[in-house]
């Protein structure tokens, strides 16, 4: 062991003291999360020897991750219910268990490209589980439709080179990196912090032509670079995994762009709110960065369904604001009065895409 680095088990001890009435049974759902993202880091690892190449192997892969993170989160007793992006509906915890929590997570973000071998990873978001939520069975989707803001730790694990697990418990965002000659999660960036300003983009530019009018502004402008309206030049960075995007990120900078699109109904665009949007604008604001829909911060939209999807621009606070404010502009142009819309009145259903 490193001299003078913490385990996670030490990080979350400590921080559990800042909190003399608390009983330790997040540190408890946190360290069993832990722990099935070392399981599933395993597998990830054998790679092509875990089981034959192509499409046909990724859902076992996919399943199996979704099996131990679930095994793992029981096992612990500490969460009344959870979902998994890939299911319809959430599933209680054991009956006998007296979870106050509730859990929602990806598994394997990223896994249609796993035979690739670029990193892939697993994202969990964590929330208390209301008063009227038992553990014997009775917590409904309801429960979880809770504001990002409510989120009470988050977190991903991406499995490249080296494991890493980055989390928040509302105190910064710090990263852990797997020592495997222990088997231990030890604190290797702490207080991650995301610089206000970036050189660096992110998005799928195949899916330009679904884009809004002010996505199309922010990115064309980026293109131009010295010679446009921004006067610098800018990188474009595109991972095509949600939780490896996010961690270059954290690490270095940059703007990532999953924009939504109500216009085209087959084509939504965004992300899943409540198992990535939100785990990850948690972290990022966390870090000093900002998360937005575009029009509204990510961590206030209250959502109306499980499965709902938002618009997703996440990184460097400057770069998130200039968007959003490029999304103000066209709300003025087309004569929408902004303090309505910002509000719970009539278009506010629009505003959480």
């Amino acid at each position: 062991m490193n001299r003078g680095m913490k385990t996670l088990t030490q990080f979350l001890i400590e921080e559990r003291r800042r909190f003399p009435a608390a009983t330790g049974e997040l540190n408890g759902l946190i360290l069993s999360i832990a722990v099935a993202c070392k399981s599933i880091a395993t597998h990830v690892g054998h790679g092509a020897f875990a089981a034959a190449p192509g499409a046909a192997a990724r859902q076992p892969l996919e399943a199996l991750a979704n099996e131990i993170f679930q095994r793992c989160v029981e096992w612990g007793g500490h969460a009344a219910a959870m979902m998994s992006g890939q299911t319809v509906t959430p599933f209680a915890a054991e009956p006998g268990t007296s979870g106050k929590y509730l859990v929602v997570f990806d598994a394997l973000d990223g896994a249609p490209d796993i035979e690739l071998n670029v990193s892939v990873g697993s994202l969990f978001s964590i929330l208390r589980a209301g008063a009227e939520d038992s553990p014997a069975g009775a917590v409904t989707q309801h429960a979880f439709l809770q504001r990002g803001a409510a989120q009470v730790a988050a977190g991903y694990a991406i499995y490249g080179p080296s494991t890493m697990l980055v989390l928040t418990v509302g105190n910064g965002t710090h990263g852990f990196t797997l020592e495997r000659s222990i088997g231990e999660f030890m604190l290797t960036h702490p207080d991650l912090r995301i610089p206000a300003a970036t050189s660096q983009f992110a998005i799928d530019s195949s899916n330009s032509r679904f884009w809004e009018a002010p996505v199309r502004r922010y990115v064309a402008e980026c293109l131009l670079g010295a010679a446009g309206a921004r006067e610098r030049d800018f990188e474009m960075r595109w991972v095509a995994s949600l939780v490896a995007d996010a961690h270059r990120i954290l690490m270095r900078g940059g703007v990532f762009l999953n924009p939504w699109n109500r216009l085209v109904p087959q084509h939504p665009g965004g992300v899943r709110l409540l198992s990535e949007a939100n785990p990850i604008a948690f972290l990022v604001e966390q870090a000093g960065g900002r998360a937005s829909t575009g029009r509204l911060p990510v961590l206030g939209v209250e959502p109306a369904e499980i499965h709902q999807r938002a618009g997703l621009v996440f990184g460097s606070r400057e770069e998130v604001e200039r968007v959003e404010s490029y999304h103000r502009d066209d709300l003025v142009e087309a004569g929408i009065d902004l303090p309505l819309f910002q509000s719970r009145g009539l278009f506010r259903d629009s505003l959480v895409a």
